[in-house]
């Protein structure tokens, strides 16, 4: 008899890890799963049709009652993510600023960052890698709210 509380105890241990630890269909479930069934085949070809119910509707109790537990419990709030996210999308006037124009940084663009392009601080995205804090840049493109710079090479 002992042999079959063991099987239990270590198919609903596999079945929460299972549920809770490792997500998926894996070993540890389906290891569960057969250990239950273990100790069900078990009593019922040692102990006989009587032992072998009990065994099956303790099993399948205990499966319902810890699963209700789970579910019910703050484990899951536990293992979830609640984080909110607070940021925003960096709009820009878009009659402010044209191809063309010149800015410096304010942040390394690698490839993103923010720049101060016609007084007004924006997000832009470099073409050409990183570009370090305080270069002077100059609008190529705007597209999909996006502006892309390079850094202004100045000629001799």
């Amino acid at each position: 008899m002992a042999f079959i509380i063991i099987l239990m105890l270590v198919g609903i241990l596999l079945i929460l890890t299972e549920i809770l630890l490792i997500p998926g269909v894996g070993v540890a479930g389906i290891l569960g799963v057969i250990s239950l069934g273990g100790s069900c085949f078990y009593a019922f070809n040692e102990f006989g049709s009587a032992a072998g119910t009990a065994v099956t509707v303790v099993n399948v109790v205990l499966i319902v009652l810890l699963t209700v537990y789970v579910l019910r419990a703050k484990t899951w709030k536990k293992l979830a993510l609640d984080t909110n996210i607070d940021s925003r999308v960096s709009l820009f006037d878009e009659n402010a600023i044209a191809v063309g124009d010149k800015g410096k940084t304010l942040t390394r663009l690698a490839p993103m960052g923010m720049a101060m392009i016609s007084d007004e601080r924006c997000e832009v995205t470099s073409l050409e890698g990183v570009i370090a804090p305080g270069t002077e840049v100059e609008v190529v493109l705007i597209e999909d709210n996006k502006i892309y710079v390079k850094p202004v090479v100045e000629d001799f």
